[in-house]
């Protein structure tokens, strides 16, 4: 009967000892898919802000020359977020009527998605 109890004993720290493998297993499981969800919702955020803005720039009429294209001041920008103003740069040494538009969003002051398209004077 002596000999049972330290065995008891023993039983439950291993039990205990897996139940919290298991539950810190978990728990980095579940703060994981938390940063995803974050990350994706953040992705999904500024690729819509992006995609407007660049359906604004180009439904601006072509500018020779131009630093930027305005920013749409219809878009609703949630709070934490900004879209800087489109900048420019001829794809030529020459204006040739092709220019490359980078359009970027930025959340907190850090850029999140930037895409480059062509703007063509036609």
């Amino acid at each position: 009967m002596k000999a049972e109890r330290g065995f008891i004993l023993i039983e439950t720290l291993v039990a205990l000892a897996i139940l919290g493998i298991v539950a810190v297993a978990l728990l980095s499981g579940m703060a994981t898919t938390t940063k995803a969800t974050v990350i994706t919702s953040e992705q999904a955020i500024a690729d819509s802000l992006v995609r407007s803005e660049i359906e604004y720039v180009k439904s601006c009429a072509y500018q020779s020359h131009p630093a930027t294209y305005p920013i749409d001041g219809s878009m609703d920008i949630p709070a934490g977020w900004t879209v800087p103003a489109p900048s420019t740069s001829l794809v030529h040494v020459s204006d040739d009527g092709i220019q490359q538009v980078t359009v970027s969003a930025t959340r907190n002051g850090k850029t999140v998605l930037s895409v480059k398209i062509y703007k063509v004077d036609r």
